[in-house]
C-alpha cells in the first residue's frame, strides 16, 4: 500500500517577525495593537503599523545622534536629557515638531534678549577729546 507514513508533515518555516520583514528595530506588532486597541479607525491597513513603526525609529534615531554630538560637545558619554533638550532645541525642524514638550530636568534654552541689558556708552578715550 502506497501512503502509508504520515499525513502532512511539511517542513514550515521558521516563524519572522514582521519588525524583522520590514527590517525595522521598532516592534511593528505593538504598533499594530496599539492602533488597533486605540480605535483611531475602524480599520487598520497591514502596511500602517510599518510606516508608523518605521517613522517613530527614524525620529528616534535623528534625536539620538543629534543628543550624543551634543553630549560629546560637552565632553561626556552618556547621553542625558540636557544633551535631548539641546538637541531639539538647536535643530529647526525638531523644535518645530516638539515645541510644546518639556523634557523632564533638562534644563532651560540659553537665551539672553537684549532689551534689558545695560546700553553700551562710549569709552572714557571718547569722552575725554
Amino acid at each position: 500500500m502506497l501512503g502509508q507514513g504520515k499525513q502532512g508533515s511539511k517542513v514550515r518555516a521558521k516563524a519572522k517577525s514582521s519588525s524583522s520583514r520590514a527590517d525595522l528595530q521598532f516592534p511593528v506588532g505593538r504598533v499594530h495593537r496599539l492602533l488597533w486597541k486605540g480605535n483611531y479607525a475602524e480599520q487598520v491597513g497591514a502596511g500602517a503599523p510599518v510606516y508608523m513603526a518605521a517613522i517613530l525609529e527614524y525620529l528616534t534615531a535623528e534625536i539620538l545622534e543629534l543628543a550624543g554630538n551634543a553630549g560629546r560637545d560637552n565632553k561626556k558619554t552618556r547621553i542625558i536629557p540636557r544633551h535631548l533638550q539641546l538637541a531639539i532645541r538647536n535643530d529647526e525642524e525638531l523644535n518645530k515638531l516638539l515645541e510644546k514638550v518639556t523634557i523632564a530636568q533638562g534644563g532651560v534654552w540659553p537665551n539672553i534678549q537684549a532689551v534689558p541689558l545695560p546700553k553700551k556708552t562710549e569709552s572714557h578715550k571718547a569722552k575725554s577729546k
